[in-house]
């Protein structure tokens, strides 16, 4: 073979290896395009499918979670069912929220007196658990000495619930009234709104006294009151309505009297988690506007309480 010969085999060979290298360089161009198309793609059907998930924090947006401290026994706020899953009016509604913010939502048991400490402690991100809204844990302090016991939350309220009196069916005792309850024995569930109306009622009986057993959770005291141990018992609204028509197939309780203290369920976010705290007040509105919100609350037989709009901080 001649050098001439050579040459014009090598100079073939390069034009190919050329002609193959820009077609290689073609291929991975195309197919770094279709990636970044197919990444924008994805983040925009991620934005479309939970359109509020950019107003979160960054580190919840990246978890995935937003974990919840609640105590799940009092139905039908948020309870266990019979397979052992949380259910009720809280966890359909983080359902919803979810959705629109691109998150789960992870509801942890705990007792209800420990549920700001462990928001406190950063155990949670959020406290959802018919907490009512009220200045004293806005600004945390305590209801019954005034003193300060840790720092104050914000809350994104949701749902209104007042307080009731319940008692064995067909044994009311003439009860319709707190000022009925002196001289009589009153089941509670500990560091709620029933406890504090209880301890204020004491007060007023003086020397006809009223006689407060309060429990960790709202169920200890249903069973208290429906083995004969005490006289009666006080819940919100919603749980008193619900233990009522479902205990004992309806025949364990009544309900009597009106509600009273009609004041706002809370989502609980520490004070300087303003961002996550505006994130959840905008996927509560959300689900009000586009109807989820209604549904969920007319499911659980509730409608009473409903509002049409989130607020913070709107307890007194």
């Amino acid at each position: 073979m001649t050098a001439r010969s050579t040459r014009r085999t090598t100079a073939a060979h390069t034009r190919i290896a050329a002609v193959g290298a820009i077609a290689v360089a073609g291929s991975l161009l195309l197919t770094g395009c279709g990636d970044q198309t197919k990444d924008k793609d994805s983040e925009s059907a991620k934005t479309s499918s939970a359109p509020l998930a950019d107003q979160l924090p960054k580190q919840v947006r990246d978890a995935g979670v937003i974990k919840v401290g609640s105590d799940i026994a009092y139905a039908p706020v948020e309870f266990k069912d019979d397979s052992g899953k949380t259910v009720g009016i809280d966890p359909d509604l983080a359902d919803a929220m979810g959705k629109q913010l691109g998150v789960k939502f992870e509801f942890e048991n705990g007792t209800f007196d420990s549920l700001l400490t462990g928001l406190r402690s950063k155990r949670y991100d959020i406290a959802m658990s018919a907490m009512t809204d009220t200045k004293d844990r806005q600004e945390g302090v305590d209801s019954e000495t005034g003193k300060k016991v840790g720092e104050g939350v914000d809350f994104v309220d949701y749902f209104t619930a007042g307080v009731s009196l319940y008692t064995p069916k067909g044994k009311t005792q003439g009860i319709k009234t707190w000022d009925d309850l002196c001289g009589k024995k009153i089941v509670v569930q500990r560091a709620t709104i029933s406890e504090d109306l209880a301890k204020a009622q004491a007060k007023k009986c003086g020397s006809k006294k009223l006689s407060i057993e309060a429990f960790d959770n709202d169920q200890q005291a249903q069973t208290r009151l429906r083995s004969g141990g005490a006289d009666v018992g006080s819940s919100d609204f919603p749980v008193a309505a619900y233990a009522v028509k479902t205990s004992g197939g309806g025949k364990d309780f009544e309900i009597v009297g009106e509600q009273v203290e009609a004041a706002p369920y809370g989502i609980a976010v520490a004070k300087s988690n303003t961002e996550l705290r505006d994130a959840l007040k905008a996927a509560m509105d959300a689900i009000i506007k586009n109807g989820e919100y209604d549904k969920i609350i007319a499911k659980w037989g509730v409608d009473a309480g409903a509002v049409k709009a989130a607020t913070v901080n709107g307890g007194k």
